[in-house]
């Protein structure tokens, strides 16, 4: 990383305690939102550049790679699942050890959090990718293919890379479940395979995604220089904490020290327990809302125009799109992580290239996230499966869309808040279809439907436990408003719903 900011005090060694307690006064007294800057009737868009190959992969079309493909996903389905927390990552770094220590072969960005990890990490995938670097990303869980979690140059790692990499560490992987009370899990073999394809090809940054929490998550044997921590809010409460305070406890682990923190609008408490980490670990904190933000924001042809202020200064006229406050604040958290890696704002004031900047964001794609699949009637997907989540696409269809009536379709896990989801949703669903996707977290229909008469009224929700026949309903009860009523659907509450929904769908 480049020189830390000089410090001009006379005392060479400052109280840390007082240093917490300014960054905390000036986190709980300022304002939540920023001062929107009015930007007028704009239209100009940006062009975006070339086509980065991240579409969700299909299945392989050679007969040998699909098959030698599906026997590497169910030795990976065989391990303990992604979703189980064990309070450990002394697995995870007894394989890297043997593997001779991979994730140390490139600098790296970790990103933490609970909702808009993925697409902040493929933001600033792509502003890194508009700099000539090299990346690799590593997101989960995956919308269709688990190929989706192991990204290279901004597109997935091709099937055959993908098995390749498991065989080459797969007697590795043997040696340490051998030797330990558990044997590795799922998500662990998959972290060890992308750290091992990083430095295989080799990447010149990785954008590192934590699956769960951070301190015990199987990522977090890297030492970032930049942390990001997107918003918090209640998810996994039965493994990270009930409190946003607790939640941010286990979140700011993936705080290294020297690294540039950069943090996104937090509830106070949980920010109070990342300042305080920062502190001790002696990192430097870029505050959305204060060392950087959204100034302005309007809504454009598929997307958004943005004025964003970075740590080195302003940067007009960004078209994203994506729809969403939410993603014009993933939008801020990324350029501002990217302008950390580069040493914007630590002794160099500053700004990236417009031009590319511009470029990078006009480029960006988040399958599965308020995106459309079909018209006639408009059907869109979102991956929201959290109550935070589910409030952000329901602000977001309403903005970018504006149907006249909205039917949504809602398969849910059973292990999440579905009540507060489904309440999220209900003034903006006209009616509700309620049904089952094919994970074995789902929640019965028949008890999600339950919840929902309980939210919507009876007379407001239909159950289909298949999802193809909850998608026809769907569709059916939409088309009966007529071709030019403005009707749509939003298929929603799981990635496993709006991925299995893509692919019936026709969506590739």
């Amino acid at each position: 990383m480049s020189e830390r900011p000089q410090n001009d005090d006379p005392d060479p060694t400052p109280d840390p305690s007082d240093a917490f307690d300014d960054m905390v006064e000036a986190e709980t007294q300022r304002d939540p939102d920023l001062a929107v800057i009015e930007a007028g009737s704009r239209t100009l868009r940006t062009q975006a550049g070339p086509p980065r190959g991240d579409q969700v992969p299909a299945r392989p079309v050679d007969p040998e790679v699909d098959r030698a493909l599906r026997a590497v996903e169910e030795e990976l389905a065989g391990r303990w699942g992604e979703t189980k927390l064990d309070p450990s990552i002394e697995r995870i770094a007894a394989l890297m050890d043997v593997l001779g220590s991979p994730q140390r072969a490139f600098p790296s960005i970790h990103i933490t959090g609970t909702n808009g990890k993925t697409s902040t990490a493929r933001m600033i995938e792509a502003l890194l990718g508009g700099f000539e670097l090299r990346t690799g990303r590593y997101t989960s869980p995956h919308i269709q293919s688990v190929t989706e979690r192991i990204s290279l140059d901004g597109g997935p790692i091709s099937a055959e890379r993908f098995i390749e990499t498991y065989r080459d560490i797969a007697p590795y992987v043997e040696m340490i479940d051998g030797q330990q009370e558990y044997r590795l899990s799922f998500f662990e073999v998959l972290t060890a395979m992308a750290y091992a394809a990083f430095a295989d090809a080799p990447v010149d940054v990785a954008v590192v995604e934590v699956g769960m929490g951070g301190t015990w998550d199987a990522t977090n044997v890297i030492d970032a220089d930049v942390a990001v921590i997107t918003p918090i809010s209640l998810d996994h409460t039965d493994r990270l904490g009930e409190t946003p305070e607790q939640i941010a406890g286990e979140k700011s682990g993936i705080i290294k020290k020297d690294a540039t923190v950069v943090l996104a609008q937090q509830p106070v408490d949980a920010a109070s327990v990342m300042l305080k980490r920062a502190v001790e670990v002696d990192a430097t904190v870029a505050r959305e809302g204060m060392e950087f933000g959204v100034l302005s924001r309007e809504v454009a042809v598929g997307g958004q125009m943005l004025t964003l202020r970075g740590l080195g200064g302003e940067y007009p006229e960004i078209f994203l799109p994506l729809h969403g406050a939410h993603q014009a604040h993933n939008a801020a958290v990324a350029l501002a992580a990217v302008e950390a890696f580069f040493g914007v704002g630590a002794g160099h004031t500053r700004t990236l290239d417009l031009d590319i900047i511009r470029s990078a964001f006009a480029s960006v794609s988040s399958p599965g996230r308020m995106e459309v699949v079909r018209s006639s009637p408009t059907v869109v997907l979102d991956a929201a499966h959290n109550p935070g989540g589910a409030r952000a696409a329901a602000e977001t269809v309403s903005e970018a869309f504006g149907f006249s009536r909205l039917i949504g379709v809602v398969g849910a896990s059973a292990d999440k808040d579905v009540r507060g989801v489904l309440e999220a949703f209900e003034p903006i669903f006209a009616e509700v279809v309620v049904t089952c996707n094919s994970s074995q977290r789902a929640m019965d229909p028949d008890e999600l439907a339950a919840i929902a008469v309980e939210v919507f009224g009876a007379e407001r929700v239909q159950v289909e436990p298949r999802l193809d026949d909850a998608l026809e309903a769907a569709i059916t009860l939409a088309e009966e408003e007529g071709e030019f009523s403005g009707a749509g659907v939003l298929v929603t509450g799981s990635v496993i719903t709006v991925g299995e929904a893509r692919l019936l769908l026709g969506r590739k």
